[in-house]
């Protein structure tokens, strides 16, 4: 354990200090070119998000839940024309009680991992295609399902050059492709098209609302629609790029339990390649 640990410790420091440098590399890089760089889901740049979700009036005794979903992303360069941008989710989730007597639960939810397809030097709309697994990595029954996901997902935008804004949407679908006795099936669709206005030293707008449709649910129950934006802003840690955003989401159609609206607080790690 002990040879583990000593060869463990040297790694991890040349893995900081390598993506150290790939930041300060591009600290020449404007802090408005930098916010939009965030902006690109399929963009060619190594981060961290941590995105914490705080769902209110959520399950039948109204109560507060949260997740807090740790998003690395990875672009593969594959050759001079294609990139593989890989982006995998970890939930945190906080569960509270859905009736009286039960205790919350907290654990890790079902992990979700996508790899898009993208060309390397884009031209005119900026778009990746490929796939998204969900994998069953929940640490308690009720925080996920136990059945195995795939699913097709896909992503377009728009950055104009010289123009503030960036816009686009993104989209999966998810079915389960193994069976369980005690999770339903899956199969539910995200939509997220998202608007942002970039001002001068790194400030913007942002509005990317998390639509959701559940086609096992009830008619009643299918969809998800929140409205609602917020604020970013790119700081520096040291020669570090880090993009930090909050937002509130407001849901004009909800599930019979789902929650009435949602605070949203994001920060990011940047380290463009």
């Amino acid at each position: 354990m002990t040879r583990y640990r000593l060869y463990a410790a040297p790694l991890a420091v040349a893995v900081w200090s390598a993506l150290l440098a790939s930041g300060a590399a591009h600290a020449e890089m404007s802090t408005e070119e930098l916010a939009k760089l965030a902006q690109n889901p399929v963009g060619n740049l190594i981060s961290v998000p941590f995105q914490n979700n705080t769902n209110f009036n959520y399950g039948p005794l109204d109560k507060t839940q949260d997740i807090l979903n740790i998003q690395p992303v990875y672009p593969i360069h594959l050759n001079e024309e294609w990139n593989v941008i890989t982006r995998t989710i970890f939930p945190l989730l906080w569960q509270p009680a859905l009736y009286p007597g039960q205790g919350s639960t907290f654990g890790l939810s079902d992990t979700q991992f996508s790899a898009f397809l993208s060309p390397a030097v884009p031209k005119g709309l900026i778009w990746g295609v490929g796939g998204i697994a969900q994998l069953p990595t929940h640490t308690s029954d009720v925080l996920g399902n136990k059945r195995w996901g795939l699913g097709p997902t896909a992503v377009v935008l728009k950055i104009e050059h010289g123009s503030p804004w960036v816009y686009g949407v993104l989209a999966n679908n998810i079915w389960s492709v193994t069976n369980s006795s005690s999770s339903p099936p899956i199969n539910q669709m995200l939509v997220q098209p998202f608007l942002n206005y970039n001002f001068k030293g790194g400030a913007y707008l942002t509005t990317a609302p998390v639509i959701t449709a559940n086609w096992q649910a009830d008619s009643g129950d299918t969809w998800t629609i929140p409205l609602g934006g917020g604020v970013g802003k790119i700081f520096h840690l040291g020669k570090l790029p880090v993009n930090t955003q909050v937002s509130a989401y407001y849901n004009v159609e909800t599930p019979e339990y789902g929650p009435d609206w949602q605070l949203r607080f994001q920060v990011q790690l940047m380290f463009p390649k």
